[in-house]
């Protein structure tokens, strides 16, 4: 169990940003963020991501962590499964599937605050080095891996993660966790992740898309599609045949592609919806916290905070991206249009093609 998970009181939201640090004014950077949606256009937007990714998570954080744990993904449950062992679970088979063994030196492409890394590290004993551009999660990432024994297998470079600043072929291989939506242009992001791999690696990921099921013409479908971008920081989602199309002209052999969500769907073996801690678990405090009972709850505590001067002005405005990331998301779940978990295995060639 992560170390989010025992809070019951969201220290961190209460926390003060120093003059001069990035987004500092709560209130504002939301205010910025929702409007790069709501007045931006899409070229606006992609232009502004760095900016924009870094007030999403300046702003959310700290809610992640309290609300959900220092792991920021979904994973299909097994019936009997918990949540945390879906999590691990989800996160040891990438690591399995790239095949990362004991000392090899493995690129974390956005890595948040650490949480996969650290798991991964438990199970394969891997070097990881985790690629992030927000300074604020690099920091809670170091904190986690103080507090885990970890400082010695992990460390992060501050660095884009469509121009990182490694050298060719330095890394046995890469994985990302529903990270790489967040790049503005795919095929350039996976060069990278191309670029500074071995030859012969693996790069695995889950990756953000829209499915099959994904009517561009349904404005219903366009609507949920555009919310869920809203409220995770998104420039755009393509579909999961343009994520393989962009893998391949980044240079990979993709080797395997896997709707991890499909899969379990389609499967006798019963299952829980990944959506489904979005939408009502009750069996515990944690559980609580991420249904929409739990969000209003989140929400009123935040403005009782802010009007007690406890917590900084706006904080309330982060909880009310996040529902409506949460509802989208779950609605997108159930129609079967967008799926959090596409499963992809690349591999660069031994020799350049």
């Amino acid at each position: 169990m992560s170390a989010g998970a025992r809070e019951i009181i969201p220290v961190n939201l209460l926390r003060r940003r120093n003059k001069g640090e990035a987004n500092e004014d709560v209130s504002a950077a939301a205010d910025r963020f929702r409007g790069r949606f709501e007045k931006a256009s899409l070229e606006e937007r992609k232009a502004a991501t760095t900016t924009m990714v870094n007030e999403y998570y300046d702003l959310v954080t700290d809610f992640y962590e309290y609300g959900w744990c220092q792991n920021f993904h979904f994973a299909p449950r097994y019936a009997g499964e918990t949540f945390y062992e879906s999590i691990a679970r989800h996160e040891y088979f990438l690591a399995a599937r790239g095949g990362f063994t004991e000392n090899d030196h493995i690129v974390d492409i956005g890595c948040g605050v650490g949480g996969p890394a650290r798991n991964i590290v438990r199970l394969t004993r891997c070097n990881i080095t985790g690629v992030n551009n927000n300074d604020y999660q690099i920091t809670r990432a170091r904190r986690h891996d103080a507090s885990a024994g970890m400082s010695d297998k992990i460390d992060y470079i501050k660095t884009d993660f469509c121009s990182m600043s490694f050298a060719d072929n330095t890394f046995d291989g890469a994985y990302a966790i529903e990270a790489t939506c967040h790049a503005k242009d795919k095929v350039k992001c996976y060069s990278e992740v191309f670029r500074v791999i071995k030859p012969g690696s693996c790069f695995v990921l889950y990756e953000w898309c829209m499915t099959d099921k994904y009517n561009p013409d349904d404005e219903y479908h366009r609507k949920i599609k555009h919310r869920i971008e809203l409220g995770d920081g998104l420039p755009e989602m393509e579909t999961a045949k343009q994520v393989v199309e962009y893998m391949k002209r980044a240079g990979f052999m993709v080797e395997e592609v896997i709707d991890v969500i499909n899969q379990f769907e389609s499967s006798p073996i019963k299952s829980i919806p990944w959506y489904q801690p979005l939408t009502g678990s009750y069996s515990s405090l944690k559980g609580v916290r991420s249904t929409p009972m739990g969000r209003v709850f989140t929400n009123i505590m935040c403005r009782v905070l802010e009007f007690l001067r406890l917590a900084p002005k706006g904080t309330h405005k982060a909880t009310e991206i996040l529902e409506e990331a949460a509802e989208s998301l779950a609605i997108g779940g159930r129609l079967g249009i967008f799926t959090p978990s596409l499963y992809i295995r690349a591999r660069k060639p031994l020799k350049e093609v």
